[in-house]
């Protein structure tokens, strides 16, 4: 009974060394009567008898030191400060280029003259016959006023100076410019308002405004 079990354990041991040989190994193996075989081919060659054997030695990974922990822990503080240094630099930047701007229009509006549309009453005034200049004469229409409103602005930032009347004479509303004692001085701003487009501007007689 041990022989048995003896020429058993011997079977598997000589099963498991031959497994774990691959062809060319069994060919090249010393067998004793027998010749000695010797095979010379390319690792091309060995790879397609043999197939892909397993790595005796598995590659074990690097292990982490506390050294490389530090090293990543520093590039990344290093990249976020610098994120944080470029986003800081873009704030000052922006802060710089509105304040620019806010220089630049606030130039601007000392550069543009200031015009007061406010309707005024002239004090110590009384009514005399002179002239006025006509430039605008519409409906009783909303749009008609509101053409009247705009035509008499544009007057009135063309020539400050001048008195400039919007009002609804039934059944129109009218834009008349000006308080002219005189025919000549009326004419000369009639000449004006025609040089700005208003080919329809007339002078007209009645009452005007003068001081005393």
């Amino acid at each position: 009974m041990m022989k048995v079990i003896a020429a058993l354990l011997t079977l598997l041991c000589v099963a498991s060394t031959s497994s774990a040989q691959t062809f060319t190994e069994r060919l090249q193996r010393n067998v004793a009567g027998k010749g000695k075989v010797t095979v010379v081919h390319s690792a091309a060659i060995d790879k397609l008898v043999n197939g892909n054997q397993p790595d005796a030695t598995p590659t074990k990974p690097k292990p982490v030191t506390p050294a490389d922990t530090d090293k990543k822990a520093t590039n990344h503080n290093e990249a976020k400060k610098t994120h944080i240094e470029a986003t800081k630099t873009h704030t000052v930047a922006t802060k710089t280029h509105t304040e620019a701007t806010k220089t630049d229009d606030s130039k601007d509006d000392f550069d543009i003259p200031t015009v007061d549309m406010r309707k005024k009453v002239m004090a110590r005034s009384y009514k005399v016959n002179g002239y006025r200049v006509q430039a605008f004469a519409g409906g009783n229409s909303r749009t008609d006023r509101q053409k009247a409103q705009n035509i008499g602005d544009a007057i009135k930032m063309q020539f400050p100076e001048q008195p400039v009347y919007v009002h609804f004479y039934s059944p129109r509303w009218i834009c008349r410019v000006g308080n002219y004692r005189t025919y000549e001085e009326a004419h000369a701003m009639l000449l004006e308002l025609k040089k700005m487009g208003y080919q329809q501007a007339t002078i007209v007689k009645g009452k005007i405004s003068v001081q005393y």
